[in-house]
């Protein structure tokens, strides 16, 4: 009987046939893949999540296909979990092993930080969605950190015209940075909930309502006040070398949201003779 790897030997690499269309393309690999991770916790040094990921190369025109299975391979660890440390090398990995000039990894994770509901202290857990997107070609590479942050604003118009209270509505920010050194999730989160009528919490007691209730009254804002605000504060970190600031309001008295935008543009933008793009700091 013919051993295991006799067999193997003898299988057709069909990936590696080449392909007669002369079309490379730009991304291929998997997505939607679930995977333990292990991130940088300001407050207990470390938390343990679950990550939905996507894996990415470029694939040369000559190849038919990618490896598939060397995306699972290369996650693969003696602790299976991936450290925020190990992402590049995670990255210079999928170019080795695949043969690609360009890889990229897109991490979201829920991260969860320990909140004190605001006068009785009650602690309770908040959820928040937290994005890694790393990206090298060559020898270039890149980090991306993107927070998605609840909040609740009170619209300043209808506080002006209104006779008794004003109308308001939970909102969701969406903060992305690069940088040059640590950024703490924390404190991307605490910049933004600061920005806002007010922050959030799992946890109210009565006492804790009415006093959440009464601040978001005492500091009304818009949805552009929103994004202004917290683009003063990363303005503020010289750390921070690029900025992107969405901010979106479920209306509660609208069938429509409400949005703002603000972008950085001070980053470089590289090209090079075979039309890849990587931004750098």
């Amino acid at each position: 009987m013919k051993n295991n790897s006799t067999i193997i030997e003898k299988l057709p690499d069909t990936q590696n046939q080449t392909d007669i269309r002369e079309i490379p393309i730009d991304r291929v690999g998997v997505k939607n893949l679930k995977y333990p991770i292990a991130v940088k916790d300001k407050d207990n040094e470390i938390q343990h999540t679950i990550a939905t990921i996507s894996m990415t190369v470029d694939l040369p025109k000559e190849f038919k296909g990618t490896h598939m299975s060397r995306f699972v391979e290369i996650l693969q660890c003696e602790d299976r979990e991936i450290h925020v440390d190990s992402i590049d090398n995670i990255l210079v990995e999928m170019q080795r092993k695949l043969h690609a000039s360009a890889s990229h990894i897109e991490i979201s994770f829920p991260y969860f930080k320990e909140k004190h509901a605001p006068v009785t202290g009650k602690p309770s857990l908040l959820d928040y969605v937290v994005k890694f997107h790393a990206v090298r070609y060559k020898r270039k590479k890149d980090f991306i950190m993107t927070v998605q942050v609840p909040v609740t604003t009170l619209c300043p118009c209808s506080k002006n015209i209104s006779k008794y209270g004003a109308h308001n509505q939970r909102g969701e920010v969406t903060v992305s940075v690069r940088f040059r050194n640590t950024i703490w999730i924390e404190d991307l989160i605490s910049l933004v909930e600061s920005s806002a009528s007010s922050e959030l919490y799992s946890l109210l007691k009565r006492e804790d309502e009415k006093f959440v209730t009464e601040r978001a009254y005492d500091n009304p804002v818009f949805v552009e006040d929103l994004v202004r605000n917290a683009v003063m504060k990363l303005k503020q970190n010289k750390n921070i070398t690029w900025y992107s600031v969405e901010a979106e309001n479920f209306e509660s008295i609208h069938n429509h949201n409400a949005y703002a935008h603000i972008e950085s543009h001070n980053i470089i933008l590289n090209g090079d003779a075979d039309g890849h793009i990587i931004r750098r700091y």
